[in-house]
């Protein structure tokens, strides 16, 4: 009896857990789906119109609002890339350096401490044309300098990408330089000794030997790209216009503004798929590559 009770307390330890992810994490995916499906605007209604069950999402297509949003998803994602090729270029210099690499890990680290609100209103604040960047460079004489990107429509998503990578920086940064640690000495003292340059050292052996860190790097990335909320709301509150709109932004403003639980819901769904589309084939490809790796050890 006292064995059985020793090999299930593990389970029931984790029971509660368990319980409240089911209901709280895949309850509310499932409640959310399902009140797509409905007619349900500011209080969800539970019944679903078979006749037009689809009636939320063929406005979510034909919602230009929603295809400005789904491109910015795009430019966002494009542009946030940059994190990881800065954080990598960091990581290469900071490691190849040793001497200072405390200071300068704690300095390129010091962004991430800072949540993405503050993140969004100081670089909205070096972005206004009175108080920021532009007003700088004018003092300096540089008159024909411009840097009121978020007045503009064609410029605002751009300011939203420098804020991202400037915050974001200093967490691949860590994560690159983690990857850079675990390579074996030998490999360098090699390189060396053949006369390799630094660069095809990292290109052709270096960047290969690294891809697990790179491909996690890609998945946090995505994740946080698609859920990107807080510092368009900081930064631009969605404009000029809906220049700036992204997927949660969308989701947010038809709750909130719009008061069309039913139509936020069917936004929700489909940020849920976006996420399924673009994580899966990232986690699916880590695991074969672990998978290639340990039948190339063993």
């Amino acid at each position: 009896m006292r064995y059985r009770l020793n090999r299930l307390a593990p389970q029931l330890a984790l029971a509660p857990a368990a319980i409240i992810a089911l209901v709280a994490f895949i309850g509310a995916i499932a409640w959310t789906v399902y009140v797509s499906f409905t007619r349900s605007r500011r209080l969800p209604e539970s019944a679903i119109d078979f006749s037009r069950p689809f009636r939320q999402y063929d406005r979510l297509f034909q919602d230009n609002a929603w295809s400005i949003s789904l491109t910015n998803l795009i430019v966002l994602a494009l542009g946030s890339a940059l994190a990881i090729v800065f954080g990598f270029i960091l990581a290469a210099m900071i490691e190849r350096e040793r001497r200072g690499e405390d200071f300068f890990r704690t300095v390129f680290l010091y962004p991430l401490a800072v949540s993405l609100i503050v993140t969004g209103v100081a670089w909205r604040w070096i972005f206004n044309p009175d108080l920021g960047l532009q007003n700088f460079m004018h003092g300096l004489g540089f008159t024909g300098v411009h840097f009121n990107w978020l007045a503009e429509g064609e410029t605002a998503m751009y300011a939203v990408i420098i804020a991202s990578v400037w915050q974001s920086s200093g967490f691949y940064l860590a994560l690159m330089l983690a990857g850079l640690k675990g390579i074996n000495e030998e490999i360098w003292n090699a390189a060396r000794l053949d006369g390799v340059s630094l660069v095809r050292v990292y290109i052709e052996i270096i960047i290969p030997m690294m891809k697990f860190t790179f491909l996690t790097c890609a998945i946090l990335l995505s994740l946080g790209v698609i859920k990107a909320y807080d510092i368009i709301v900081a930064m631009t509150n969605g404009g000029p216009g809906q220049s700036t709109w992204v997927p949660a932004y969308f989701t947010i403003n038809a709750m909130t503004q719009r008061g069309n639980l039913g139509y936020a819901s069917a936004a929700a769904t489909m940020m849920l798929l976006i996420t399924l589309a673009v994580f899966l084939p990232l986690v699916l490809l880590t695991a074969w590559q672990q998978r290639l790796a340990r039948k190339a050890a063993a």
